[in-house]
């Protein structure tokens, strides 16, 4: 049983900035080549997720580099799969000459939006990692239908919140191309975090609530102030008595 809660940041992404974040996380997303990354920074970020002893998880996109992954995209079964699988299985390879296992799998982007709805795409994406299902962990929004489905199929799920995002009420994300969509004051970002963890639930864009539960919670490792909201924010979780996994 847990008694605290997962930090996790989307790393190697091209920022260069692991370095800075790694000491206060539990959890980190590495890039697997669809929206960035290539075989080298896996390696280079996998090993240093390794020194600072953070649990490793793949983090596959839309094969779409030129939006960041950040646009939705229709794609057939086959060649979707198939992305999925070389993603995964490319951070595998790295995994495996290192010596290093990997924890979980968390979808990136306009994927794992596009995902939390369920449907036809939820279900190819499952089918492509079942031979995962027994092995790692997938990262899922809150109250998902994303999250209910895979649980159902057997996946052992870590729900997710966004520490650095702002909520619809329907517990989808703001989305960017509106202001106030990413937040970047680490006070504001602490407030966010204390209300999901202590009340189950976060503030909403029009001052409802939606209701939650989260497992582990993500600040963006592309948030121009991450390294100083993560410092932050486990400072202000320590004086909570909210202990950060590690």
């Amino acid at each position: 049983m847990r008694t605290g809660i997962d930090l996790n940041c989307d790393v190697g992404e091209g920022m260069g900035n692991e370095h800075l974040l790694f000491p206060y996380i539990s959890s980190c997303n590495i890039a697997t080549g669809g929206h960035a990354g290539d075989a080298r920074s896996m390696f280079e970020v996998a090993s240093l997720a390794a020194e600072h002893q953070i649990r490793i998880g793949a983090h596959p996109s839309y094969p779409d580099r030129r939006h960041f992954g950040r646009v939705s995209r229709v794609m057939e079964k086959k060649e979707f799969q198939a992305s999925i699988e070389a993603q995964v299985d490319g951070l595998l390879e790295v995994l495996a000459s290192l010596n290093l296992s990997m924890h979980h799998i968390k979808a990136h982007g306009a994927l794992y939006n596009d995902l939390a709805r369920g449907g036809r795409m939820a279900l190819e994406y499952l089918e492509v990692l079942q031979p995962f299902r027994k092995l790692c962990i997938l990262y899922a929004p809150c109250g998902s239908e994303f999250a209910r489905v895979a649980a159902e199929r057997g996946y052992a799920i870590w729900e997710e919140a966004f520490a650095d995002r702002a909520y619809e009420p329907d517990g989808s994300l703001v989305s960017r191309s509106q202001s106030g969509a990413v937040l970047t004051d680490p006070a504001a970002v602490a407030q966010q975090v204390l209300e999901m963890v202590r009340k189950n639930r976060v503030k909403c864009s029009d001052g409802s609530f939606y209701a939650m539960t989260p497992g582990t919670l993500c600040v963006h490792g592309d948030n121009p102030k991450a390294n100083a909201i993560l410092e932050y924010l486990t400072k202000c979780l320590s004086e909570a008595s909210i202990p950060v996994l590690k």
